[in-house]
């Protein structure tokens, strides 16, 4: 169990402080090491632990470290992985907030942002990619992301009304 426990904290540490921009960052970083470096969950599972993650509210940088942590060692775990996640990243706030805010406006700070932008947008691409592969393997799962996209492109409706929709379609459809 310990070694489970310090490769939660390492795993989920890897994933979520050298994740730039956020949760969304942080999911193909998470899939790297849960999937592929510990093999924790395979690609399918991983697929709906994000799944399950986005329709709970709150931070999904959070919520996938804790079931997996949970899945993996239980309760010690799950706060195990959640912490690795937000602890390192609270700490640094709290130590050095006053020396991020001195250098929020460096053209230097800005233009290694800058730089590291296209990255995470292409990592998540590539991980949404992946995801869709392996999720939409169906006929019905192609038809709920081309509704998807259509109503997301030409009207405004809100994302909650199509993952509340999709999870009564699949309800109905998938049983």
């Amino acid at each position: 169990m310990l070694v489970s426990l310090w490769h939660l904290f390492v795993g989920f540490f890897r994933a979520s402080n050298f994740g730039f921009g956020g949760g969304p960052a942080f999911v193909p970083l998470m899939q790297v090491e849960i999937v592929n470096r510990f093999h924790w969950l395979t690609n399918a599972q991983f697929v709906d632990a994000v799944a399950a993650a986005n329709a709970l509210p709150g931070p999904i940088g959070t919520k996938v470290p804790g079931y997996v942590g949970y899945q993996i060692a239980g309760w010690p775990g799950a706060l195990v992985a959640v912490f690795a996640s937000i602890g390192p990243t609270v700490l640094a706030v709290i130590l050095l907030g006053s020396v991020l805010l001195k250098f929020a406006d460096s053209p230097k700070l800005k233009a290694m942002l800058k730089g590291v932008r296209p990255v995470i947008v292409v990592l998540i691409a590539q991980t949404s990619l992946q995801m869709g592969l392996t999720s939409m393997s169906a006929w019905m799962t192609w038809v709920i992301a081309l509704a998807t996209v259509a109503l997301l492109y030409y009207t405004k409706v809100h994302p909650v009304v199509l993952i509340v929709c999709s999870m009564v379609i699949g309800f109905f459809v998938f049983r």
